[in-house]
């Protein structure tokens, strides 16, 4: 690329030049309408009632053994069973939120040394146990969903379908305040929140140690991702590209992704058990948070599994939103 052609790239970046029309907003209205109307009453209770049936009074039995064991280990049996059958199953809120139930489990969390486009922040590798498993968005948090729960809607690139951007890590717990309480008015209380990093990355690998969910070829990045090569300097609706093997879409590229942790030089010290990495002391200046999976200005090493960036958590970006865990309400 000769030096004209890059400082042309530059600044249609930094000054935000939006490139091409928006997604037609048909295309995803297709993908969500059938799943709203047709999964929302009868996956929404059946999956909360089985999960809550199969691990009352066994929440610390361990979920991962064969399901080929002796009668002895039968309630570890039921549980395991009850998981694999539930993960990946999808359920619906009141704002017309859809989540993927993520299982327990554990993973290597970071970058090896032979990774391509690794960062020196993304080490050491090391084993996190997620104990419980936890819903997920199954996609990022849109501008519609923003409206319906804040009011108002500070996206940069406008599209209903579109994901919701340009709020701080601060607005965005405003937001969780607000939908615990919407979804709490039947007085059943739930928890709705960002991901831990820990968290984001399980789901994000899912089940898989390369550096994409897809193997090591970034050249299959376009089929999973809006990022620097193909998004057009802007959004796109959600749900167009292909999911990832646990159904998470745009877990890659789109709008970046905001988590709870704060940012830290490197993994030493880190939480072994999924719990967000927080200084648990006020702090004189601003709080720099994590954010993953890059976003439409991020080129193919941004999009990493790994890849972790930050921000301060007052910042707000166009290329940067958020996607949503709601807890599994245990007996």
């Amino acid at each position: 690329m000769d030096k004209t052609t890059r400082t042309s790239l530059n600044d249609a970046i930094n000054n935000q030049v939006i490139v091409g029309n928006s997604m037609n907003d048909s295309l995803n209205n297709s993908l969500n309408n059938s799943l709203n109307n047709s999964l929302n009453n009868s996956l929404n209770n059946s999956l909360n009632n089985s999960l809550n049936n199969s691990l009352n009074n066994s929440r610390d039995n361990p979920l991962n053994k064969s399901i080929d064991n002796p009668v002895s280990n039968s309630m570890n049996n039921s549980i395991n069973n009850s998981i694999k059958s539930l993960s990946g199953s999808l359920t619906i809120n009141s704002v017309g939120m859809e989540f993927i139930l993520i299982p327990a489990g554990e993973f290597n969390m970071g970058s090896s040394m032979r990774e391509k486009r690794r960062k020196l922040w993304e080490s050491p590798v090391h084993k996190v146990t997620i104990k419980e498993p936890f819903y997920l968005g199954r996609y990022l948090v849109t501008q519609e969903q923003w409206k319906k729960v804040m009011g108002n809607n500070p996206a940069y690139f406008k599209g209903e379908k579109h994901p919701v951007e340009n709020v701080s890590w601060n607005e965005i717990q405003v937001f969780f305040r607000n939908l615990n309480a919407l979804e709490s008015d039947d007085g059943t209380s739930r928890i709705y929140r960002l991901p831990t990093e820990a968290e984001w990355e399980y789901a994000a690998r899912a089940g898989t140690g390369t550096a994409y969910f897809f193997g090591e070829d970034e050249s299959k990045l376009t089929e999973y991702a809006w990022f620097l090569e193909n998004s057009g300097f802007e959004t796109h609706p959600v749900g167009l590209k292909k999911p990832n093997p646990w159904e998470l879409y745009d877990i890659y590229g789109n709008a970046g992704e905001w988590v709870q942790d704060e940012y830290h030089i490197s993994y030493k010290g880190a939480p072994i058990d999924g719990r967000a990495w927080e200084n648990p002391f006020p702090s004189v200046s601003t709080p720099v948070r994590i954010r993953r999976g890059g976003g439409w200005n991020g080129n193919a090493g941004c999009c990493r599994s790994a890849e972790r960036l930050f921000a301060a958590q007052d910042k707000k970006l166009n290329s940067l939103g958020f996607r949503v865990v709601k807890e599994v309400q245990f007996p």
